[in-house]
């Protein structure tokens, strides 16, 4: 029986330990908290995924690693080389597959539909340091492969619009957004995200390469009225976070600081082509309205 390591606990790891467990293969998922869900085939650690000696003991024997780990967001510049590094040292160790899970920061901004293949060309330190995990593990010689998610959305997504959209157009209560309302954006489902990691991972020729999450591109309008529709709420009420706005938050929470090198660009669409993926792996984006009920309250 296949052994498959995740570096991780949140909704994406979750869900592909399921996917790899539904499959009759065993998971060892490995967090800070050893948290994750609940099967007889999902084995639940809690180390520190940047002691590579505790880590390799950890996945020895296992086909392939999976991270979907990131350090706290403020940190990424400082602390997202550390776990890097402490990863590959146990690939290296261990000669596992390696399979990351990324987003699509280390591009910065882009003409046209972005490609696995656009210049990684960010100049923000957050763009900068998820493009150099990339890189770096790219030109280590390891059998690894990254697959880039857009921002998340529906059950489990933890993003700007699960936190600060969603509740409020279930609710009918003004949504104050730090990103414009009417400019097409790319939101992957976790469901989608684990369906690929898990392609990806289980395809030899997907390896050596990135892979995009299928997307649904929507205005973020668009997107909080079909919720709104489908749940039978008002149309909801929209409105853009000031920088003012954005400022006043950063002093109670380092988070708020970091939405300007991400959020901030006007008038720019940030649209996605996954077609590979649907091609070469076979998965496609789950439909939008099916992706939005999973979060309306029964």
């Amino acid at each position: 029986m296949k052994l498959h390591v995740i570096v991780g606990r949140g909704a994406a790891a979750s869900r592909t330990a399921l996917l790899l467990a539904g499959d009759g293969e065993r998971v060892r998922m490995i967090s800070r908290t050893g948290g994750g869900p609940d099967h007889p085939l999902v084995e639940r650690v809690a180390a520190d995924a940047t002691d590579a000696d505790r880590l390799t003991e950890l996945a020895e024997g296992a086909d392939t690693l999976f991270t979907t780990a990131a350090p706290a967001y403020h940190t990424w510049p400082e602390l997202f080389p550390v776990l890097s590094a402490a990863l590959l040292t146990v690939v290296r160790r261990t000669g596992a597959r390696y399979v990351m899970l990324g987003n699509l920061y280390g591009y910065g901004p882009v003409d046209g539909p972005i490609r696995p293949d656009s210049p990684l060309a960010a100049t923000g330190p957050k763009g900068r340091a998820r493009a150099r995990v990339w890189e770096e593990a790219a030109a280590s010689g390891v059998r690894v492969t990254e697959v880039r998610a857009g921002q998340f959305y529906g059950a489990g997504a933890y993003s700007v619009f699960s936190l600060m959209v969603q509740r409020q157009a279930l609710d009918g209560t003004l949504a104050l957004v730090p990103q414009e309302l009417d400019v097409p954006h790319s939101y992957s489902a976790i469901g989608d995200t684990a369906r690929t990691l898990v392609a990806a991972s289980r395809d030899e020729q997907a390896y050596g390469r990135a892979w995009h999450v299928p997307t649904a591109t929507r205005s973020v309008r668009e997107l909080a009225g079909r919720l709104a529709e489908l749940a039978g709420a008002p149309r909801p009420r929209l409105e853009v976070m000031t920088e003012r706005d954005l400022a006043l938050l950063a002093l109670t929470e380092p988070f708020w600081g970091e939405m300007h090198e991400v959020l901030i660009k006007p008038g720019h669409p940030f649209v996605v082509d996954y077609s590979e993926t649907e091609k070469l792996l076979g998965v496609s984006a789950t439909p939008v309205d099916d992706v939005l009920r999973e979060v309306i309250p029964n």
